[in-house]
């Protein structure tokens, strides 16, 4: 199982760290790139080509037009997870808008805007649909969250 990380810019990077360290949690495979879709569009490609047999879900970071996830998702049939980066005056709503609004039969998975971590989290939950391990770490996850919300109840001082 392998994740993929592809950056429109280095830009990016600051907004990838969450991502990173949530799949390095739940010990997942990964590769991060710069590759930008307007720049590089042939070498995004051929990345894509080299990587369709060992990639299982693709997470494209980009700002402005943000046009990497809709390219990763139309040359490949992987899953395709878009995180829309703040990176301009408009407060990330052009990259939001431009990664949501995809053509019918070329789906991209959409998180929040710098929406890192969440990224990671659906890749996981997409990979754990084969992985009975990975399915167990996801639900002790959620219950280590359950317990923290409860926690908070113990610090009220009212």
């Amino acid at each position: 199982m392998k994740v993929s990380v592809i950056m429109g810019s280095i830009s990016d990077k600051e907004c990838v760290k969450d991502c990173i360290n949530v799949l390095k949690n739940f010990n997942i495979n990964y590769e991060v790139k710069v590759i930008s879709a307007h720049r590089a569009l042939f070498d995004l490609q051929a990345y894509c080509e080299q990587e369709k047999e060992c990639t299982d879900v693709y997470i494209a970071f980009a700002g402005k037009a943000a046009h990497l996830a809709g390219v990763i998702a139309g040359i490949n049939i992987q899953p395709v997870i878009g995180v829309p980066v703040k990176s301009t005056a408009l407060d990330g709503m052009d990259a939001l808008l431009s990664t949501v609004q995809m053509p019918q039969g070329v789906p991209v998975a959409t998180v929040a805007i710098n929406g890192s971590a969440n990224a990671a989290y659906l890749a996981i939950q997409m990979l754990s649909i084969r992985d009975p391990q990975l399915k167990e770490s996801l639900i002790q996850h959620k219950e280590s969250m359950r317990e923290h919300v409860l926690d908070m109840n113990k610090a009220l001082d009212f």
